[in-house]
């Protein structure tokens, strides 16, 4: 009993860390954005960031089958295992056995001369070897691995916003290829019928050969051009697809100018959204992990206590395995100090302190990267808005000047390359002012990735 308690209390004490002090390295970004106020970020819920119903469906499907995410939850539960193999490595472990063993002696090696046959019956509680943790080696490891746990969980919370944020991109790209694909479709019928007028005044008279070839290559590139939204309308569609993980029937969304999504929304200081951001959450336990590695690389210079120990009860025969007197213990400490490795433990020790260096600089770069998305975002917000009110007056000019130049055709007044120029310009800010909204309610989506919830 009395060594028990000795036992015990040597493992109670170890466990002095060698591991640096943390301190979470200062963020090398500016202290406010160059664009926003500082009203405190508000965490969003992507069904209130994305209130189209069509898209919720599309959400939830992905999050349901997509297979990237299904991956990464699988490795947050790997990386979960794995710590709870580590941390058990700080307990001692402890066996039930019981065993029998038999043996021949011939009478040539015998003490006494004679042939001599021995059996053994054991039953014990055994201690395989445990490291007694001195210096912290073992729990050293045990902290990494829980670092390296709570890193992949947030990798996999910053995952599942970016699917949230591509799925809604990946849909408001459909709907984009579905509008470019009705005005190609319009600019189609509009300048076969111009054909049509073309060639009825060329055989009147009031036009030459090279105004209906104008007209006809006109319809021809028209033609070129549906084809070819046509293919990218598809390839939007696979992708969504793709992304949520599944063949759902893809819903018939709001035209991009019917789509709402959250305008007015609350940044905050980088202090407050940086830190937040599952992506530099990860980072920074990655940096602790690291941290971590070098304490049990510094532990790896000092000497190692083992124990090992059994205690039962043993007899010659199994009907006396259990009688009075019959107890059997070991006891086998071992301390294992390194002498001579040729660096390896050394080696062990710098690669250990690279790797945390490593990590600082991954660190920094993610809140670089994210100061940077939020500065594009903000930026993109109103510049992409004043861009949208003028595409929108561009393309009401371009409407009104083809209606004037069409109208001066058809009285014999303006050329038939005036009327293609028109329509070719009319086509370019049908199809600019579409890129533009797109463009503009991308960069809200992307405000969901930057500040949303993650659960």
């Amino acid at each position: 009993m009395n060594r028990l308690v000795v036992l015990a209390s040597v493992i109670v004490l170890g466990g002095c860390s060698l591991a640096p002090d943390y301190q979470r390295p200062a963020a090398p970004v500016p202290d406010q954005w160059s664009d926003a106020d500082a009203r405190p970020a508000a965490a969003l819920d992507w069904r209130t960031f994305f209130p189209d119903p069509r898209l919720h469906g599309l959400i939830v499907a992905a999050l349901e089958h997509n297979r990237d995410l299904r991956i990464a939850v699988a490795r947050v539960e790997e990386a979960r295992a794995l710590y709870g193999i580590a941390r058990a490595d700080r307990l001692p472990t402890f066996n039930a056995a019981a065993g029998r063993s038999a043996s021949r002696t011939p009478a040539d090696l015998s003490m006494t001369g004679k042939a001599m046959t021995a059996q053994r019956y054991d039953a014990d509680l055994a201690m395989p070897s445990f490291e007694v943790d001195f210096w912290g080696r073992v729990a050293s490891l045990s902290d990494a691995a829980k670092a390296n746990y709570l890193a992949t969980d947030e990798a996999r919370r910053a995952f599942r916003l970016s699917l949230i944020t591509d799925v809604a991109n990946a849909y408001l790209t459909v709907v984009e290829m579905q509008e470019r694909q009705s005005v190609a479709a319009d600019t189609v019928r509009t300048r076969e019928e111009t054909r049509a007028m073309v060639g009825k005044r060329r055989e009147v008279g009031l036009a030459g050969d090279l105004d209906y070839l104008q007209a006809d290559g006109a319809f021809q590139s028209a033609r070129a051009d549906l084809a070819n939204l046509t293919r990218q309308q598809a390839a939007a569609e696979n992708a969504l697809r793709v992304l949520v993980g599944a063949s759902p029937e893809l819903p018939a969304g709001r035209t991009l100018a019917e789509q709402a999504i959250v305008g007015d929304i609350p940044v905050g200081v980088p202090s407050e959204v940086l830190v937040n951001r599952p992506d530099v959450r990860a980072a920074e336990q990655s940096l602790l992990a690291a941290n971590a590695n070098i304490g049990a690389a510094r532990a790896a210079f000092l000497p190692r206590l083992l124990l090992t120990g059994a205690f039962g009860t043993a007899s010659s025969a199994l009907t006396g395995l259990f009688k009075a007197g019959q107890t059997a213990w070991t006891f086998q400490p071992a301390l294992n100090m390194p002498l001579f490795d040729f660096g390896r433990t050394a080696a062990n020790r710098d690669l250990a302190e690279a790797r945390k260096n490593i990590a600082v600089a991954q660190y920094e770069k993610t809140i670089q990267q994210a100061f940077r998305e939020v500065a594009d975002l903000l930026a993109g917000r109103q510049t992409l808005a004043d861009q949208l009110v003028a595409q929108e007056a561009n393309e009401k000019a371009q409407t009104e000047r083809l209606r004037l130049v069409t109208a001066r055709y058809e009285a014999g007044i303006s050329s038939y390359l005036e009327v293609l120029d028109a329509q070719r310009d009319l086509f370019t800010a049908r199809q600019g002012t579409l890129q533009t909204r797109r463009d503009l309610l991308a960069t809200a989506a992307q405000f969901y990735k930057t500040l949303g919830n993650a659960d």
